[in-house]
């Protein structure tokens, strides 16, 4: 039986399939998309964090709250809201930056920039985790119902 393509068009098949194979991602194209649904209060613009804080207002449930973004000096954001775990209740424990230290405005305590979503539990600003937030590539976006979830912590507040 006679080959019905010669070994040069062959070859430039194979070529061809290569070039082909290389230059398709091999992620499944869900992967790398962001979740879908958009029904984010907060989106923080990663070229917009710095190691200075950006707070953002937000409302839910009727009350006023704050969430921050910062990066961190191994590069990473960290978001949290502007609300002490201990001192919350008091409507004052709220935080505000000095250098690279948060300070809690009911207690005094300080709270290193680096700490921020590594420390859970004690006076410091509530970390928003990995599962709370969605990373969309250029953005970080925060959803409304977990906003609305943690609303409570803003009951008092009185910044």
């Amino acid at each position: 039986m006679r080959e019905r393509f010669g070994p040069s068009l062959r070859s430039g098949f194979t070529l061809a399939v290569l070039i082909l194979a290389v230059s398709v991602p091999l992620v499944h194209p869900e992967a790398a998309a962001p979740k879908k649904g958009g029904d984010y209060g907060i989106i923080f613009k990663k070229k917009d964090i710095s190691s200075t804080a950006t707070f953002m207002p937000y409302t839910a449930e009727g009350k006023r709250m704050e969430i921050f973004a910062v990066r961190a000096s191994d590069g990473t954001i960290r978001t949290a809201l502007n609300t002490c775990q201990v001192c919350y209740a008091s409507g004052r424990g709220y935080y505000k930056q000095e250098g690279k230290e948060f300070v809690c405005q009911n207690c005094g305590n300080r709270f290193r920039l680096d700490q921020i979503e590594k420390i859970k539990g004690g006076c410091n600003p509530v970390p928003i985790l990995g599962a709370d937030k969605t990373d969309l590539g250029d953005s970080i976006g925060i959803s409304k119902s977990y906003l609305a979830s943690v609303a409570p912590y803003f009951a008092r507040w009185k910044k």
